[in-house]
């Protein structure tokens, strides 16, 4: 058992995108992943947390770590877990996404970890819901190119657990300066990242061909978040964009780089795979203009060669990548924990 955090602040049933949470919604995030992350990785590792609880995970769209992981973080809590195929479900009879979602909540779902390659399905679904009286929770595990609300969460706990292991808060991560590097323009992981890194006082560098990076995202964070009046952070970090690699590199404390997304790429939007290693990939000698030893981030799957060399990759001293993957299941376990936490007191029992 763990000593339970005050959650008093948390406010949201349903989690969606970052563009809304404030810096003490990161704070409450991070202080509960890092309780999930201390427990001994042998042993007994479930806890009753969310022992009666259904988690039903809503993939419309391939996924292996993230689907992995939060099965795996629902399980770590006790949860009963669901899974859905699309491929054997009767939406290949018809049936609307809306009632496939109405079906698995008609069987108890509380929780419903909804993927799709549609902007704003799970917010849409949420709506329905809450419309039609249901206390089902939806927690968004990316969709099209909005949000990926919990990958963003993760790279922020990994950041702040680099700079400061035995304390991973936001203050370790005020005043850095991090490149986000590649496909932009199809990242709803940098999207959700922009909101997370500026809110918790990064100043982000932006860096790729303008075919991948157009020149609007140097405003992304500017105006109050979408249906809000007004920002609730009072002072995000900076955001700026750099065409050039080596420029974007001097003086960065870590960088992350994206994925090519040619399988959302509805034209030709790069000369060749060698090019863009040549121009944006990277490499030890490429880091080298960081001067000083600075970590690599990437959401994966990574093409090996294309946005990062194999053997910087494979170097644990610098590569956070796995890491990332282990730090996925805490930081997943927190959001579940927080939005059974919602409810009554007695349906989120077990941290005390």
């Amino acid at each position: 058992m763990i000593a339970r955090p005050p959650l008093s602040r948390w406010s949201y049933r349903h989690v969606l995108d970052l563009a809304a949470f404030s810096q003490e919604d990161y704070a409450t995030v991070l202080e509960l992943a890092s309780r999930f992350r201390a427990l001994p990785m042998s042993g007994p590792r479930r806890l009753p947390a969310l022992q009666g609880r259904l988690v039903t995970t809503l993939f419309f769209e391939p996924s292996t770590r993230t689907r992995s992981s939060f099965e795996l973080a629902a399980r770590r809590l006790s949860a009963d877990v669901q899974s859905f195929s699309p491929a054997s479900s009767a939406l290949a009879k018809g049936e609307s996404l809306l009632d496939t979602a109405r079906t698995y909540v008609a069987m108890g779902a509380d929780v419903l970890v909804v993927r799709h390659r549609c902007a704003g399905v799970p917010a849409e679904l949420a709506r329905d819901l809450e419309a039609a009286g249901c206390r089902t929770a939806v927690l968004n595990a990316g969709d099209g190119l909005h949000s990926h609300p919990s990958q963003a969460l993760l790279d922020l706990f990994t950041l702040a657990r680099h700079f400061n292991p035995e304390t991973p808060t936001l203050e370790a991560l005020a005043g850095k300066r991090i490149v986000i590097v590649g496909d932009v323009l199809h990242s709803r992981v940098a999207r959700s990242n922009l909101w997370s890194l500026t809110a918790c006082g990064v100043d982000v560098v932006l860096c790729g061909p303008a075919s991948l990076l157009p020149d609007a995202f140097a405003q992304f964070t500017h105006a109050p978040p979408p249906g809000q009046a007004q920002d609730l952070v009072a002072q995000r970090g900076s955001l700026r964009i750099e065409r050039d690699l080596d420029r974007a590199l001097e003086g960065a404390d870590a960088v992350m780089t994206l994925r090519l997304q040619q399988e959302r790429m509805k034209e030709q939007l790069i000369t060749s795979l060698e090019a863009y290693h040549q121009r944006y990939g990277l490499s030890h000698r490429r880091l080298e203009r960081c001067g000083k030893s600075v970590p690599v981030l990437h959401p994966g799957p990574v093409n090996r060669g294309v946005e990062l060399s194999g053997e910087l990759l494979d170097d644990p001293s610098r590569s956070l990548v796995e890491e990332q993957v282990r730090n996925g299941i805490p930081v997943r376990m927190a959001l579940l924990y927080l939005m059974a936490a919602s409810e009554p007191a007695s349906s989120a029992a077990g941290l005390s």
